[in-house]
């Protein structure tokens, strides 16, 4: 949520941007403090002010502050007159099956009047693109529902923008393996899937599954590198495809993921998938618009459908940066 004073701020520095175009084309692409004021013709003690507060966007290198111009430029549309570029939103992170529903069915209502589009890049690697305002949305899961007030707290605030983010509650997903139908029985325990005849499609670094399977493979004392790994994969969708088509075994994923492809699906746990975002993001309309479908009965409908979804805290806003 931007402040009025800080929406002033934005406004004049806008202002003089746009009087002084000239001398931003002699700018570096990265600038100095002194440089950025005299960019936004301010006094350098109220760039670090800004910067003191986690809104404008910055980075630390040997001990001196360096500013993004092109960042500089996104923030100031992003901030003056309450965000010009509220018809279109971005979203990364982590994939899921039912999000990508709801976004793919309000970009087709929207038609050409907005943008929402939707990048599955696993956890880790969306918060990095929200951190660089590359992606105004970022999807995340890190661990067990119980934990995700802590754990998703903590995994953001490794990022000094996340003062000015917000966590809002999509829903709990079940979590687990998705498995070539046939190949799991009841007493077969999860040592059998850890046999070296058995393939396994591997999640990259940064990804929530990924996370979730190392902690069931520490639980039951297993050896991850016993594993086979013939296939990787970047979302939980990929990792399923692959299961589905016989190139692996077995993979990590969500329930509905494995619905999707006809597998069958090894619980492990339920995990909460939550959005975080930019807090001025929360009260856009094209950003509401989304959560009133997530509501709505049809997506409830898909909810059930694809399984494994409890969407009873949906839209709940669970951590903001002032926590």
């Amino acid at each position: 949520m931007t402040s009025g004073k800080a929406d002033s701020e934005a406004q004049d520095a806008a202002a003089a941007t746009a009087g002084g175009e000239a001398n931003g084309e002699n700018q570096p692409r990265f600038m100095t403090v002194k440089q950025a004021a005299a960019y936004l013709q301010v006094n350098e003690k109220k760039i670090y002010a800004l910067v003191r507060e986690g809104k404008i966007p910055a980075t630390k290198l040997t001990g001196k502050w360096l500013f993004p111009r092109d960042l500089v430029d996104q923030w100031l549309l992003e901030s003056s007159h309450g965000g010009l570029l509220t018809d279109r939103i971005v979203i990364a992170g982590s994939d899921d099956p039912l999000l990508f529903r709801a976004v793919t069915q309000v970009a087709n209502t929207l038609q050409s009047r907005a943008l929402i589009s939707y990048a599955a890049t696993g956890s880790q690697l969306g918060l990095m693109l929200l951190a660089h305002r590359r992606a105004d949305v970022c999807g995340i899961h890190w661990g067990p529902a119980d934990e995700s007030y802590q754990r998703h707290p903590a995994l953001i605030r490794q990022f000094v923008q996340a003062g000015d983010w917000a966590l809002v509650r999509l829903f709990r997903r079940e979590q687990g393996l998705l498995v070539t139908p046939g190949l799991w029985s009841a007493g077969m325990g999860f040592e059998g899937l850890f046999q070296r005849e058995v393939r396994w499609v591997e999640r990259q670094e940064g990804a929530g599954s990924q996370r979730f399977l190392r902690e069931l493979i520490s639980r039951h004392d297993l050896d991850p590198a016993d594993r086979r790994i013939t296939g990787r994969a970047s979302t939980e969708r990929e990792a399923a495809s692959l299961v589905a088509m016989g190139q692996a075994e077995v993979g990590s994923g969500v329930r509905a993921a494995a619905n999707e492809f006809g597998l069958d699906f090894v619980p492990i746990g339920w995990e909460a998938f939550d959005l975080a975002l930019h807090r001025g993001i929360f009260f856009r309309r094209l950003f509401q618009r989304l959560l009133d479908y997530l509501r709505g009965d049809e997506c409830r409908r898909q909810a059930n459908m694809l399984g494994g979804y409890d969407l009873a805290e949906l839209g709940n806003l669970v951590w903001t940066g002032t926590d």
